[in-house]
């Protein structure tokens, strides 16, 4: 099949490295050195109190296996698939499809929960990387588009940079500043919710640019 929009294309592989990697530093890893012990529920706390590195620093998750150790190795495999299949096989035919499960899958074997709000939006973007962009061709005036077009790499890095500090928060709980852990938490849901914000502007940067390159 044709690759229609390259920065389509790059920008989903980019956000879905982010989300595998998610998976598996602030999940996976934390979850097996809990070891082989049982969750004693659906819902867990991927950081144990024993590696904890501050009060709300838990990332919360859903499993479906019933063991730390099981879940944690699931969740590594998993990460590590979405992160492969993100970069190499996003454009081919029904890649998105797989792409979406692999991303549900993680959230029930223990990848954790918050990243839904952002691998929702990145999906639904990333089926357009085959198709020709007639609605959004037409819809952006010519000037916007080399306007758009011309930030679409500054705006991933930033997208990047937003969700990485997501991952430093959600583990270490740090920030220049700030101590208090209920302030901390509050930035920590903050920079989630930039992130997707960000992220659908990068999306619609890489449009614009998708759209000039093809002409």
């Amino acid at each position: 099949m044709n690759q229609y929009n390259t920065k389509t294309k790059i920008t989903t592989s980019v956000i879905g490295t982010l989300l595998g990697m998610s998976g598996f530093i602030n999940h996976g890893i934390f979850e097996i050195l809990q070891g082989n012990t049982p969750t004693n529920g659906r819902y867990i706390e991927a950081i144990g109190e024993l590696h904890r590195f501050w009060v709300h620093g838990t990332e919360g998750a859903f499993t479906l296996i019933p063991n730390f150790l099981i879940t944690g190795i699931s969740v590594l495999i998993v990460s590590l698939a979405i992160i492969l299949w993100s970069i190499k096989f996003i454009q081919i035919k029904r890649g998105t499809t797989i792409f979406l499960f692999l991303l549900i899958l993680l959230t029930l074997v223990g990848g954790g929960i918050g990243h839904i709000v952002l691998f929702i939006p990145t999906w639904a973007y990333a089926t357009r990387i085959n198709k020709p962009l007639k609605w959004w061709r037409k819809i952006m005036p010519t000037k916007a588009k080399k306007v758009l077009g011309k930030m679409w790499m500054p705006m991933l890095i930033i997208t990047s940079l937003s969700w990485l500090m997501v991952m430093e928060l959600g583990i270490f709980g740090f920030f220049p500043g700030q101590s208090n852990p209920d302030t901390l938490l509050n930035i920590t849901f903050g920079f989630v919710l930039l992130t997707v914000v960000l992220a659908n502007f990068t999306y619609i940067c890489g449009f614009a640019q998708d759209i000039q390159e093809q002409n």
